[in-house]
């Protein structure tokens, strides 16, 4: 498809750019062609379609234009306090107060009694008196002057920006030049013309002229609708491409049987009934492996949904087809708890797992390599040591990776060229992604949601407490070690920080001593400025019983499994995001034993700050509490978002746009099906742009 491209000219050929400005608008606002200028929204309008008679201002207004002639100017106050005063009256017979502070000479030069001026800027009242300080001012030759047709638009800008002349108001003058050259046809309309009928969409052109001058606020809001959805539905439509064209074209390693590894596991040694969720998971990847095509599963289940026993049963579906699997979590700890588990599941079953990590002996790490080039273990837990060159496997079948998060793109892609054919993925997360940040960050991959808690689990009750009721908080705490449990006191902070009055671990190590004294208490204390080994230790020891308080910072968040321990208290709660409150409440309820998180407080709290502890309170839901947060803090402050195109949108948000996505993501489903390789003619333009447009994003893939 042919097209002329304008929007490709460098910006410095605009006219009133030139050069120097180019120079600034590249580098302050990564404006380097007309396109990128056209992209630059306005943050916010002014509504000067409306000239007020001074009469008719009132208090409830914010910003207003009036126009009038100046009837007295006048320079108070000294050198150090000096400001400027006229006075302007309008045919209504009221008058208007105008104030400067600064710039008076400039003011002094350009303002004189007995002219006409259009004013604009945010109404006061002093002693009853309209005013307007700093007001936008300019010149008109008769009072009869007629206001502007359309709503003038603020942008984003730079106080470099400023200093050479770009404000937000010039950058409109700008957007307005360039607006004057483009055509209908240099902004090629990229939504299928049956979907924009649908849908009752603006047309493309009239979407962009109107985000930018609109003349009312419903035509603004009708373009804002318009570009909204054009990026979320471009982005569905890449990510549904991406998925389907890999379930299309993907080499996978087939497993076709389900055989007697998994059958007498199943049958023999499962330790407990498997929920409904368990078993969901297990028939998608049963399915997705079965198919001749890599598997690409994100597996998100809550904190104690029971991931390890479906990733064992999917290890052990890859053995039955001559298979190898590994495990590559992100810290020692983790690898260590995972290995541990599945050592005690797999205790009577005729199969190899070991352990690989850094701090993994020499002649065990030789043993190891020989056992995965010859096939003599079938399953390898690890950390990053799993990716080292030095590690190859004879038949690698399944990847797997806990926290996915924590690993960077390259590292997981060192895992896949493991195997001459790819390895099927599944990635799992204990971090609940709420749904429309799955269907955006991760809309590439198949994913599955573990909601149930395995049988014998109860909810883990939280409760708020203050300050002033901490000695109760310790006695609780008594009554439960008194019974054979284990406690956690966890601490945000590890020094002493000016601005922020907290007790730091020291002082709260200190605290907690005074209200559990040795020998009758054993207390741990982990934080993360310990050597790896003395953490390690300290960690092991409440693992193993020998002590019955762990005090730490949040370094025990991810992956610390003690089953025995029954109370987290969670020192200045205010202070942590919803999903970390979560991720450390997840830390007990592990056994069959009821659980108590307690969040303590200080007596000063932010309204987010309640707003979240009253949610813990409310609800164990993870994906209830993953809404929440993503409401509270926006999807770029969520940990365990891919920093993918698919969150690069300007205008729409995930957050405020759901319903939206909700129809882009079915429209894109819908036609992506139909027409995968997009030759039906209505879908040429949009082939066109993705094409165009296709080397600007980062569309990242799990693999």
């Amino acid at each position: 498809m042919q097209t002329t491209n304008i929007l490709q000219t460098p910006i410095e050929y605009l006219k009133g750019v030139g050069p120097i400005k180019a120079d600034l608008l590249k580098k302050e606002l990564g404006i380097f062609v007309y396109e990128d200028l056209l992209n630059h929204f306005p943050y916010r309008h002014i509504d000067k379609t409306v000239i007020t008679p001074i009469s008719s201002l009132n208090y409830q207004m914010e910003y207003v234009q009036v126009t009038g002639k100046i009837i007295d100017v006048d320079v108070l106050g000294d050198k150090r306090a000096k400001r400027m005063v006229a006075e302007l009256a309008d045919n209504s017979g009221a008058t208007i107060e105008l104030t400067w502070f600064q710039g008076i000479s400039w003011i002094q030069k350009n303002i004189h009694v007995g002219n006409s001026y259009l004013v604009f800027g945010r109404l006061n009242f002093f002693n009853g008196k309209p005013q307007i300080v700093h007001p936008e001012i300019e010149v008109v030759n008769q009072l009869n002057v007629s206001p502007k047709n359309y709503l003038e638009p603020v942008y984003p800008t730079t106080e470099k920006l400023k200093a050479r002349g770009l404000s937000g108001r010039q950058l409109g003058l700008l957007t307005q030049q360039l607006l004057s050259i483009i055509k209908s046809e240099d902004i090629v309309e990229n939504i299928p013309l049956s979907l924009l009928q649908q849908l009752k969409l603006l047309p493309r052109y009239e979407a962009y002229r109107a985000i930018h001058f609109p003349e009312t606020l419903a035509q603004y809001e009708t373009a804002l609708r318009r570009l909204k959805f054009e990026e979320l539905f471009i982005a569905q439509v890449r990510l549904n491409l991406i998925k389907l064209r890999r379930h299309k074209s993907s080499r996978g390693v087939v497993f076709s049987k389900v055989g007697e590894y998994f059958n007498t596991f199943y049958n023999e040694y499962l330790p407990f009934q498997l929920t409904n969720a368990q078993k969901r998971v297990i028939k998608e990847i049963r399915k997705d492996t079965a198919q001749g095509h890599q598997m690409n599963r994100l597996l998100q289940g809550d904190v104690g949904s029971g991931k390890t026993i479906v990733a064992l049963l999917a290890m052990l579906l890859a053995a039955d087809n001559g298979f190898q699997s590994c495990i590559m979590a992100p810290t020692e700890i983790l690898a260590q708890q995972h290995f541990e588990s599945l050592s005690t599941l797999l205790k009577n079953m005729p199969v190899e797992i070991a352990l690989l990590t850094g701090s993994t002996k020499t002649a065990e790490r030789k043993r190891i390599l020989k056992g995965l080039q010859e096939d003599t273990i079938h399953f390898i837990v690890g950390t990053h040591a799993i990716i080292e060159d030095a590690v190859q496997f004879k038949n690698l079948g399944l990847a797997i990776i806990d926290e996915q998060h924590r690993f960077g793109v390259e590292q997981r892609a060192r895992l896949w060229k493991k195997a001459t054919v790819p390895p099927h993925i599944l990635v799992m997360t204990a971090t609940p992604i709420p749904r429309t940040l799955a269907m955006t960050a991760y809309g590439d991959l198949d994913y599955s949601i573990m909601d149930e808690l395995p049988p014998g689990r109860q909810p883990v009750i939280t409760v708020h407490r203050n300050e002033m009721q901490r000695a109760g908080v310790m006695d609780f705490v008594k009554k439960e070690i008194d019974k054979g449990r284990q406690a956690y006191f966890i601490y945000p902070l590890i020094e002493e920080s000016e601005k922020l009055s907290y007790e730091d671990l020291m002082q709260g190590y200190e605290q907690v001593k005074s209200f559990f004294p040795e020998p009758k208490y054993q207390i741990s204390m982990v934080h993360g400025k310990q050597p790896p080994e003395q953490k390690e230790l300290n960690m092991q020891r409440f693992v193993n019983h020998d002590t019955q308080i762990m005090v730490s910072t949040t370094v025990i968040e991810v992956g610390v499994n003690v089953p025995n321990a029954t109370i987290m208290v969670i020192e200045s709660s205010e202070k942590f995001g919803l999903s970390q409150l979560h991720q450390l409440r997840g830390r007990v309820g592990r056994g069959s034993e009821q659980s108590f998180c307690i969040l303590l407080t200080g007596s000063k709290r932010s309204a987010e700050a309640k707003e979240r502890i009253k949610i813990m309170c409310e609800t164990n839901n993870g994906f209830v509490i993953a809404e929440k947060d993503l409401e509270l803090r926006g999807p770029g402050e969520i940990e365990g978002t891919r920093q993918s195109g698919a969150l690069n949108f300007k205008l729409a948000s995930i957050v405020n746009d759901k319903q939206m996505l909700e129809v882009a993501r079915k429209a894109a489903e819908t036609l992506v099906e139909s027409d995968i390789e997009l030759v039906l003619p209505e879908n040429q333009n949009l082939k066109w742009f993705l094409q165009q447009s296709k080397s600007k994003t980062g569309w990242g893939k799990i693999s």
